[in-house]
């Protein structure tokens, strides 16, 4: 293309929505009311991703997976659905693509998995989000057009690029000229609605973009069509000066160049990508990053007026960072040493990312993120490294970068810092040529906690303040409203301090629960509207008491396996079987024949059990637990969705299940998906219970719709409570639209978290190079949350006070640790407490009534603890 030319008409704004924007209904909504919105200032294009997990799938698919069919088959019984749930009639508006999706297994170029095969595969997610999506907007009345992307950016054949590059990671012409611009503006329609991630190969077929690539192809139109601004909606409101996640005090970042911009993006910000920047910086054409969910916040806004005042903007972190670090007196003035060295990590396809030399050592980094970095490819690399330098592989590393203006000139403020990485093992210190950027790499296990350390110092400390408001703007948490939200806690009140002291008196450790609490949270959740059946889940604390309490309130028992069921029965005598859910994962077969004969409701997850024991299942009703393809929650290890999680029956097997339940006389009258914990977002349940409602009305057959629980505790100061009245509005709204289901929740922790506290004694306090540790009478024998999840749990000293402890004098930081004889007994890092926390004194772990005796057991044969239950 040649040189952009300016045309006089009118301006366009691009919008781009990302697989979480595009996949529920009320964010297509959404979508439309910001679209129409935006047409009042001009025309718009909007850009859409495929729905959520679509491309991971199709790439497996296009990667010659074995099971490449029943995948194809699950991708089109999602879109199916999706469509039902939008009020569309599927096989009328994707009908051809999904003809076309199918087709591709059967073409010719499948066999031998051709590059241009593999791009037309994994165009189709967008080519069937941004039909289904243009559909449904002109369905709510939008004046909205469909076009192809494929019809507007051209790939950009640069020199050096592989071939795999030149097809699945393109570049596209960003200048237009006048002819090209007068075709775009002469599509009738004022809104476009167009792809992300996919162009158009000079050869006349598909090229995608690679990683990023919807975010990328949002700047290239935008750069096309000299736009009035690139709008990214996501589902955050902005970059921040840190991750929120970790920390969240961090401050949204209002205005920034492109060059701080690109910086944030490159070193671990996820929220826009890399790639996007360029066109638009060239162009000059301003990119702002919004919240889907929150249209009213003004987000992130990227140009060239952004504020470039020194200081440090941003801290980031990126983990499984591998260093390569090459050892050779020989290098030395040698001529061509570096150039060969680079030819080698070019021959194995890595790319470098940090840099540092001296005269006999050159240290380089890999990205995993960026590149395919395996063991495998290590080894050969190393095989090749060794016939010219010594070598050693040090992983897995995390890189923490500092990103600002100025960073020569601000190293002499940073002497508070030096202290801070002291302590750790750095490998590696790079400082970016542009001044804009200072990393570190440490080995990850010492990285832990490191960012929230350097945030208070640098940022919210104000060591290194950049006090420009159009800079900086509100905190991730003042965003969510969440500050200082969570209510005073049962043990927090002098009685029931002293109450606990005198338990502590009796010998520790100890688990106390309190009884009240309990009810409470149950009664909130037998009130919400919509919910017609609630079950606790057993695993979370199967305390008799505890078990009691929760069927008075009307609750019925969860159990995952025999012995759970067992345990239930004795407990709550009398308790009818209909009471009682039996939902185990890969138990031994005579477990599910112990819970059919009790008359409990079965839940199964797999094909084979029904091949392999047809007899056991012959004659009896029973649920199915389904995997919709994603897992969600706080950690990844509570994620039970998705290809690596073991739980559930994906959706490309429903129907070769259904068909063996057909043949053995097993009865599906009920379906089951719990796709993780700790998930807060009310929408999340409301988009499972839809896909759930559209799958049961293709079935046919079923009455139950058990949603799981998941539902989280606020663990942190600046945690909010659970909105249950959003969440119930969200199922009531399910409800009404499919009023034929019974709608049954499975909550655990939600129930008992909070109730429960575990009573420990000091045992020493230690300081070690700058680091003072407090030591306990109990360890992750007795709470293994902290280890396994990374969990929070508050760390109160209870005869120097209660609550954790403000910053002043008579506070300092503390490492929380146990007795056991592993690296990983640690309850928490840098915890405020008393100075004078001292051996003997009571200590309490906050919110340890969910999980902590059900998973404690006797390593080091350290004792279990008491347990107590306190019902006043």
């Amino acid at each position: 293309m040649s040189q952009h030319v300016q045309v006089d008409a009118p301006r366009w704004t691009v919008l781009k929505f990302g697989g979480s924007s595009v996949s529920s209904r009320e964010r297509w909504d959404n979508i439309g009311r910001i679209a129409a919105e935006r047409a009042g200032e001009g025309r718009v294009l909007v850009v859409v991703s495929a729905l959520s997990g679509v491309t991971n799938e199709l790439q497996a698919i296009a990667g010659g997976v074995a099971d490449a069919r029943e995948r194809v088959a699950g991708l089109v019984q999602r879109h199916c659905v999706f469509c039902t749930e939008l009020g569309l009639l599927a096989e009328e508006v994707i009908g051809e693509r999904l003809q076309v999706l199918r087709g591709l297994l059967d073409d010719p170029r499948a066999n031998v998995r051709s590059l241009d095969w593999q791009a037309e595969v994994l165009a189709q997610g967008e080519l069937l989000s941004s039909t289904l999506g243009a559909a449904y907007l002109r369905s709510r009345g939008l004046d909205f057009g469909w076009c192809d992307a494929r019809d507007w950016l051209l790939a950009r054949m640069l020199p050096n690029q592989s071939a795999w590059a030149r097809r699945l990671s393109v570049s596209c012409h960003e200048r237009s000229d006048a002819d090209w611009r007068e075709r775009f503006d002469a599509q009738p329609a004022p809104m476009l609605l167009t792809q992300g991630f996919i162009a158009a190969h000079p050869d006349g077929g598909s090229a995608v973009l690679g990683r990023g690539g919807s975010d990328t192809s949002a700047a290239y139109f935008g750069a096309l069509l000299d736009a009035r601004q690139v709008e990214i909606w996501t589902d955050v409101p902005g970059m921040f000066s840190a991750d929120p996640r970790e920390v969240p005090q961090a401050r949204l970042l209002s205005r920034l160049d492109y060059a701080e911009a690109q910086e944030i993006t490159t070193t671990g910000a996820k929220v826009l990508h890399p790639r996007s920047i360029a066109p638009c910086r060239d162009a000059r054409v301003p990119i702002v990053i919004m919240d889907t969910a929150h249209p009213e916040l003004a987000g992130t806004r990227i140009d060239r007026e952004g504020q470039m005042v020194p200081g440090v903007k941003a801290v980031s972190q990126r983990n499984g960072i591998v260093l390569v670090s090459m050892e050779s007196t020989g290098m030395w003035q040698q001529v061509g040493f570096l150039a060969d060295v680079f030819e080698l990590f070019k021959k194995h396809g890595l790319s470098v990312d940090l840099i540092g030399s001296s005269e006999t050592n050159v240290t380089v980094s890999l990205d995993p993120g960026c590149t395919l970095v395996d063991g495998d490819v290590i080894a050969s690399l190393s095989e090749d490294l060794s016939q010219v330098c010594g070598l050693k592989v040090i992983a897995p590393c995390a890189a923490i970068t500092l990103v600002g203006l100025g960073m020569r000139s601000l190293l002499h403020r940073l002497s508070d810092i030096w202290d801070t990485f002291g302590r750790e093992r750095v490998h590696l210190i790079s400082q970016s040529s542009n001044d804009l950027n200072l990393t570190f790499v440490v080995d990850e296990a010492q990285a832990h906690g490191m960012i929230p350390k350097l945030h208070a110092a640098l940022i919210a400390g104000g060591a290194m303040p950049v006090e420009d408001e159009r800079v900086f703007g509100p905190s991730w948490t003042d965003l969510q409203g969440t500050a200082s939200m969570r209510p005073p806690r049962w043990w927090e009140n002098e009685r029931q301090r002293r109450n606990l002291l005198e338990r502590a008196a009796l010998g520790t450790p100890a688990y106390a629960y309190h009884l009240p609490t309990v009810r409470a949270r149950a009664r909130s959740l037998k009130a919400v509207g919509g919910v017609d059946r609630c079950f606790y889940a057993v695993k979370a604390n199967s305390h008799t008491e505890i078990l009691r309490a929760l069927v008075a309130e009307g609750f019925g028992l969860e159990c995952v396996s025999q012995a759970e069921l067992e345990h239930v029965f004795t407990a709550v005598p009398g308790l009818p079987p209909e009471q009682v859910l039996f939902t185990p994962s890969f138990a031994p077969i005579g477990e599910y024949r112990a819970a059919l004969q009790r008359g409990v409701t079965t839940t199964l997850d797999n094909v084979e059990i029904l091949e392999r024991w047809p007899e056991t299942f012959a004659g009896h009703r029973g649920w199915l637990r389904l995997d919709l393809g994603r897992g969600e929650g706080h950690h990844d290890k509570v994620k039970t969705g998705g290809k690596r999680s073991k739980f559930g029956l994906p959706l490309d097997r429903l129907e070769a299940f259904m068909a063996s339940a057909r043949r053995v006389g097993f009865v599906v009258d009920g379906l089951h998906c719990h796709l993780g914990s700790g998930v807060d977002s009310p929408a999340h349940w409301r988009q499972v219970l839809l896909e759930l409602c559209g799958i049961a009305q293709s079935l046919g057959g079923i009455r139950s719709l058990d949603i799981g629980g998941g539902l989280p505790v606020p663990y942190r100061a600046e945690d909010a409570p659970f909105d249950v009245a959003a969440w119930e509005a969200s199922l009531v709204a399910v409800r009404e639209q499919y009023p034929d289901f019974e709608l049954v929740i499975e909550p655990g922790r939600y129930l008992v978290a909070e109730s429960g506290v575990l009573l420990a004694r000091a045992t020493q306090v230690v300081d070690k190079q700058g680091v003072r540790r407090v030591g306990l009478d109990v360890g992750m024998n007795a709470l293994l949350r902290p280890t396994l999840y990374d969990a929070w749990h508050d760390v109160v000293n209870l005869d120097r006070g209660h609550g954790e402890a403000a910053e002043d004098d008579a506070t300092g930081l503390f490492d929380v640790v146990g007795p056991i004889c592993e690296s990983g007994d640690v309850f928490g890092r840098s915890r405020r407490l008393p100075a004078d926390t001292a051996p003997d004194d009571v200590m309490l772990l906050a919110d340890a009534g969910a999980y902590g005796m059900s998973m404690a057991n006797t390593y080091n044969l350290r004792p279990l603890p008491r347990e107590d239950v306190l019902d006043d």
